[in-house]
């Protein structure tokens, strides 16, 4: 079934023609995909529902030492060649660190492999799909091509494997969630019960739970099943993540009705701050102190906050972190939950016990955005919890809601 689609046949024919240019699938429901190809080799293809999840776990996978959060991606798109711009942001980044050095060949075409299969799958589920072609000799590479047939045959052979295990009705992208918890504890060990509230919470999708687990997707969705088919579990369609913002000069114009491409220029997502009023004046200049093992973090989080005002101060050693912090004395914050022999909550708790700190906002950075992290960040005392990946806005945001209540509230004392 797969290979007879009209438009994974359509794919196959642009290899024997030995195409060069971009081919773009749309359905009616508005999903693009699209494939850039040199002399009948796939460059690479980006698309669909969830790109962005996409590529984060793919990332995860294969480049593991990669930043693998929007704010280390726009820091990395503003040193970017604009040419590599053309076959999106994901490509651009492969391209840098390879040139860096910082991933190898082998990893970058991993990764572009591993998302032309994953392109093709999603596809391939889609009906009334339209295409178009634009011609483009002058389409190039210095990162590997992939074979057209090799990448079909692999997704084929997933897709096979999907609909063998009935599941064709479903798709890898929605998130399973408990629907009737109570039957669901009644058929389970008080253990596999809790195991299955954490995974089947209606975020995580088939495909990120299967990488979790470390099991094949086929096996996860093929065990939830059941469970399905009973009404106590039901797979959802859930949002892709939000992709990198980078502004600058223009490049090469995609085909009619694609979502227009970005630009190269980093430029940090800031809210415009309220009307100035003194209460908020006064948060402006204000030191900003962030505990972060990682020199990456550290960068992105100077070059957004001293570019809105702020002052920065950078801690790598959370050894060191109280001394430092001590003899600085900032207005706000930022902890890195897991850093090399202490974590965020510990030093937390420490800073809580001296006085200076007592009233100082301090809000915890963590990728594991748990109910019991939470929990135990509130009994260290943190004033909030912000997940990583971070969001610019959402580190403005809270700084500015912070000093301002602090603002406010010492105004107030004062005028007693």
């Amino acid at each position: 079934m797969f290979t007879v689609l009209r438009h994974i046949e359509s794919l196959k024919n642009l290899e024997q023609l030995q195409f060069s240019g971009q081919l773009l699938w749309t359905n009616p429901a508005g999903q693009h995909w699209s494939f850039y190809l040199s002399q009948g080799f796939i460059i690479c293809a980006t698309g669909g529902v969830h790109p962005v999840r996409r590529w984060r776990r793919n990332l995860a996978t294969y480049c593991p030492r990669m930043p693998n959060h929007r704010i280390g991606w726009q820091f990395h798109l503003a040193n970017c060649d604009p040419a590599t711009l053309t076959f999106g942001w994901e490509y651009a980044l492969l391209s840098l660190w390879v040139a860096q050095q910082d991933i190898t060949s082998e990893q970058a075409a991993k990764m572009i492999r591993a998302s032309i299969v994953e392109v093709l799958f999603d596809a391939a589920q889609a009906v009334d799909v339209t295409e178009q072609i634009r011609q483009d000799s002058s389409f190039s590479t210095q990162l590997s091509l992939i074979q057209i047939a090799a990448a079909i045959g692999e997704a084929q052979l997933l897709w096979q494997s999907w609909e063998m295990a009935n599941l064709a009705a479903y798709s890898p992208n929605q998130a399973p969630m408990i629907k009737q918890p109570e039957q669901l504890r009644k058929h389970s060990s008080v253990e596999s019960y809790q195991n299955l509230v954490e995974l089947l919470n209606g975020q995580k999708t088939l495909r990120e739970l299967a990488i979790k687990m470390q099991r094949n997707i086929v096996e996860v969705a093929s065990s939830l099943l059941p469970f399905v088919q009973l009404g106590w579990v039901e797979f959802l369609s859930v949002a892709d993540q939000p992709a990198p913002i980078y502004r600058g000069d223009s490049v090469k114009a995609p085909l009619p009705s694609t979502p227009s491409q970005e630009a190269t220029t980093l430029q940090w997502v800031t809210t415009s701050p309220p009307a100035s009023t003194p209460e908020v004046t006064t948060s402006q200049g204000a030191l900003v102190a962030c505990v972060d093992d990682s020199a990456l973090v550290l960068k992105m989080m100077e070059q957004l906050l001293t570019s809105v005002g702020y002052q920065f101060l950078g801690v790598d050693d959370g050894l060191r972190a109280i001394g430092i912090l001590l003899a600085r004395k900032p207005d706000f914050i930022f902890l890195d939950l897991v850093m090399p022999n202490t974590n965020g909550y510990e030093i937390c708790e420490q800073l809580r016990k001296l006085s200076c700190f007592r009233n100082t906002p301090i809000v915890i950075l963590t990728g594991n955005d748990g109910y019991a992290n939470r929990l135990r960040s509130s009994f260290v005392g943190a004033s909030e919890f912000l997940s990583k990946p971070l969001d610019a806005g959402a580190v403005l945001s809270v700084i500015r809601k912070h000093l301002e209540q602090g603002v406010t509230r010492l105004s107030v004392t004062t005028d007693r």
